[in-house]
């Protein structure tokens, strides 16, 4: 839903700003007076192509800002920002980073329909048709879809699996000589799974065993105490410290006052606790020493296996993923020719089951959609009816594709076809209804959705092209139903339909100064203002029979003299 638009230097806008309501919004104004500069606007905030032309003359760009709320989306709605220069160059934020327009139209602008005559309009484009149906459909149609989809997707596999198989039996003799050189090759040596990395880890300590043991031994016997002392003080450093311990220990056991006096008790203790820990750090480099492990045979085999292994690497990889790659295509070579006929008989088979079962889920899916064409044309028929446009209707036909055609949105074209008159033959809508029809029945189809509807924000540019009376009326009501279930904002002339909305909008030029050129203003109209505006639409004037007609309009329609509502009903 569009919460808020901001446009600056848009053709004729100088700078304005309004704010949609969540139900119907108008914008009203005499021919001319810019209302096609704040659809340009909107367009640019939903990703379509800009124009440098569009940009105010004398300004240096264009910006357009809008903030953006979709149902289920962020609750802080998403802000969109796009500026144009004068010289065509072009910048898109999204939440205050860089973007793209590709990346704008994939996100806000999905959820935007611009429903103006000469748009590009979802409803004449074909492949759009199934994703109505589906979506007025619902649970069921998904359903049946996806089934299709997996089904689909399992059979391409399957394709693939046997074309692969074939290819693999097609293998010349030279390819296949190297298959067996490389097969042959890899497994004299019998690789394993992280044996290479086990042996990269071991090997080095292997080969230093003996170096490791020597080194512990020796430094169980030189326990450092500190730099000064010379090697005989290292020598028995333990001794030494041991021996001192027991005679400070028997001193403070007798009471020896001077030795009491000379060594504190502290230190004492400090004496017997670095004792022990020396004994502990001995005794650490013998268990280490004891669990060194140093066989000069076993290290040879180490060796020689490490560089056998090497050698895989240097002629299949230079990764040993890459050699059991190798042997894993070498092996499928070797045994497509060995058992080729097998193998092809084996993914043959598996396609047909996998064909069979899609074939199954594409008559599942066709069945659905059958089933509920009818319906859906009847509820649009039944809109378009509403709209005054006579015995015309919507039929839905669905004709089965071959094979090599089905898609990813099912195994049959689903087109909506129009029948101006009853009795006719109806017949693809893009071919021969007129842009205002197409816009009604567009409209006729958004009110059939409700909810199941995909965008929230439906932007109508020319629905009243060429209506008037009754056919205005039946507009401007089911105008006012479809904004029950979507934010709708409505270019419009009819005051019929203006009296319907939630919020109105004037559009009108203005001249700031003598010799400057006109510029466009928006503003929002209640009370004695859209009694105004409404009364204008009515009969160009606002006299007081006009006015007395706006006011009683505005009375029946429930807004009262004009007031303004936030859409919810």
């Amino acid at each position: 839903m569009l919460d808020e638009l901001h446009a600056r230097d848009v053709a004729l806008i100088r700078d304005a700003t309004i704010q949609p309501s969540a139900g119907l919004t108008v914008l009203t104004g005499e021919t001319g007076a810019g209302k096609t500069a704040l659809l340009s606007a909107i367009k640019l905030l939903v990703g379509e192509r800009a124009d440098a032309g569009s940009v105010r003359e004398g300004a240096d760009s264009l910006e357009v800002e809008g903030r953006f709320f979709e149902r289920g989306g962020d609750p802080d709605g998403c802000v969109v920002r796009r500026r144009v220069s004068a010289d065509g160059r072009g910048r898109v934020e999204i939440d205050g980073r860089m973007g793209s327009v590709r990346e704008l139209a994939s996100g806000v602008g999905r959820t935007v329909d611009l429903c103006g005559q000469h748009e590009h309009q979802r409803l004449l484009s074909v492949s759009s048709h199934v994703e109505i149906l589906d979506a007025w459909l619902g649970e069921e149609a998904a359903e049946a879809l996806g089934a299709y989809q997996d089904a689909l997707a399992a059979a391409r596999a399957a394709a693939d699996e046997l074309e692969h198989v074939r290819e693999l039996s097609r293998t010349g003799a030279e390819k296949l000589e190297e298959a067996e050189f490389t097969l042959r090759k890899i497994d004299e040596v019998a690789p394993k799974e992280g044996e290479y990395e086990e042996l990269e880890e071991a090997l080095p300590r292997a080969e230093h065993a003996e170096a490791l043991v020597a080194a512990a031994s020796e430094t169980e016997d030189y326990v450092p105490f500190a730099h000064a002392m010379d090697r005989a003080a290292k020598t028995c450093g333990v001794d030494f410290i041991g021996g001192y311990s027991a005679l400070v220990q028997k001193g403070f056991a007798h009471g020896d006052e001077l030795l009491l006096r000379a060594i504190p008790q502290a230190l004492a203790d400090a004496l017997e606790s670095s004792l022990i820990d020396i004994e502990d750090v001995a005794s650490s480099l013998r268990d280490y020493a004891d669990g060194v492990e140093w066989d000069p045979e076993s290290l040879e085999q180490m060796q020689q296996r490490l560089s056998r292994l090497e050698g895989l690497r240097r002629s299949f990889g230079p990764r040993m993923e890459d050699v059991f790659a190798r042997r894993e295509q070498a092996a499928a070579v070797v045994a497509a020719r060995e058992g080729g006929d097998e193998a092809e008989k084996r993914a043959k088979r598996a396609l047909d089951a996998a064909e069979k079962k899609l074939a199954h889920a594409a008559d599942a899916l066709d069945a659905v959609r059958e089933k509920g064409a009818p319906r859906l044309s009847a509820e649009v028929s039944a809109q378009m009816s509403r709209l005054e446009m006579g015995s015309a209707s919507l039929a839905v036909s669905q004709t089965r594709l071959p094979r090599d055609q089905w898609g990813s949105m099912g195994p049959s074209r689903v087109e909506f076809l129009y029948r101006p008159v009853a009795g006719l033959t109806a017949r693809p809508l893009r071919r021969i209804a007129s842009g205002g029809e197409v816009s009604r029945v567009m409209l006729a189809c958004k009110v059939a959705l409700g909810d199941a509807d995909g965008c929230d924000t439906l932007v109508f540019a020319e629905v009243d092209a060429g209506v008037g009376g009754a056919t205005a009326v039946a507009l401007a009501q089911v105008l006012r139903d479809l904004s029950r279930t979507h934010q709708v904002i409505v270019v419009t002339h009819l005051a019929q339909v203006a009296v319907m909305a939630d919020r109105h909008y004037l559009v009108h030029k203005v001249t700031l100064a003598e010799g400057e050129a006109p510029e466009t203003k928006i503003d929002k109209v209640t009370g004695d203002a859209r009694v105004a505006e409404v009364a204008r639409m009515l009969s160009g004037d606002t006299g007081e029979a006009s006015l007395a007609h706006a006011r009683e309009m505005l009375e029946h329609a429930g807004n009262g003299y004009g007031g303004d509502s936030d859409g919810t009903r």
